[in-house]
């Protein structure tokens, strides 16, 4: 734990007095950590081995672009430095006041206008020929590698970057689930029959990387982000719970998710169970084969 080492390496790394690192809750990936300074200030510091240093580009990355277009209150803690220093890799943020309890609706509203912005104003100039759904780099959902490829069709996006990548690393084939095959073939259209501006999505909206702040509004954190389907963070926070109704009440108050939602919600729930039971195994293992039967179903009528 970096708490239990002393500060030199992180006061070399930034040019400034660390007066001592205590540890903090909630890092399964990264060791994490306050950062109390000669100045008084605090900051949030995260470290990894220096192999893992890719993790951090990424989520600076990701963390950058929520942060250009995040409105007013809604807040993405700003980077302060990042790189390797002692023997590890590192990501300094901003320390932000987190709360858990309050008006979730702020957070709601704050997501629904991040979504709509990004629909608007240029966020990424993409790979040029109408392929507006991916990002211009590589990106980690937890701690597996997530590809963005370019597509002028999300429909083809969510395949072939989404489900295709999980079900060949779980091993998962038509003849496990009979009628798989089929079904990935009819995907592409099948989303696509809902036309959907690309935004740019938290894509890891889960409870643990979002927050309420002491003095008002929301923060997002510990993104993955690419421009897709909007529907595929709404479809996240309630996957995993620990959001209230409130949150979800605003967000279609401010901005009203279209028919059909609720359907594409069971096949983008797909991608993160199959995360999971990859990353974990245990009873994940049988929730996504359930949602693949689910997706089966619904790949069966027309869409909504």
């Amino acid at each position: 734990m970096i708490g239990g080492e002393g500060p030199g390496w992180l006061s070399e790394a930034l040019g400034r007095d660390v007066l001592r690192l205590e540890p903090v809750a909630g890092g399964c990936i990264h060791a994490a950590c306050r950062a109390l300074m000669s100045d008084g200030s605090q900051l949030f510091v995260k470290s990894n081995s220096p192999a893992q240093l890719e993790l951090f580009a990424s989520e600076v990355d990701g963390l950058d672009a929520l942060r250009r277009l995040a409105p007013p209150g809604l807040v993405v803690p700003a980077v302060e430095a990042w790189g390797v220093s002692g023997g590890r890799s590192y990501l300094v943020l901003e320390w932000l006041p987190l709360l858990r309890s309050g008006d979730w609706s702020r957070l709601g509203t704050g997501l629904a206008r991040l979504h709509r912005r990004s629909a608007s104003e240029p966020v990424h100039s993409g790979a040029g020929n109408g392929e507006r759904f991916g990002w211009h780099r590589n990106n980690a959902i937890g701690s597996a590698p997530q590809s963005n490829r370019w597509h002028g069709s999300w429909g083809m996006f969510f395949r072939q970057e989404r489900l295709l990548p999980q079900l060949q690393w779980a091993g998962i084939e038509d003849r496990d689930l009979p009628g798989l095959d089929r079904a990935l073939e009819r995907l592409p259209a099948w989303l696509d029959a809902h036309a959907c501006d690309p935004c740019l999505v938290h894509g890891d909206l889960w409870s643990g990387n979002a927050a309420l702040l002491d003095g008002g509004g929301g923060s997002l954190y510990d993104p993955a982000v690419y421009l897709g389907d909007r529907e595929v963070d709404l479809a996240m926070a309630r996957l995993f719970g620990g959001f209230p109704e409130s949150l979800f009440e605003a967000y279609e108050e401010e901005w009203p998710l279209p028919p059909g939602h609720r359907e594409r919600s069971e096949v983008y729930d797909l991608y993160h169970l199959l995360n999971h039971a990859n990353l974990f195994g245990g009873g994940y293992q049988r929730q996504a084969r359930a949602s693949i039967r689910t997706m089966l179903r619904l790949l069966e009528r027309p869409p909504v």
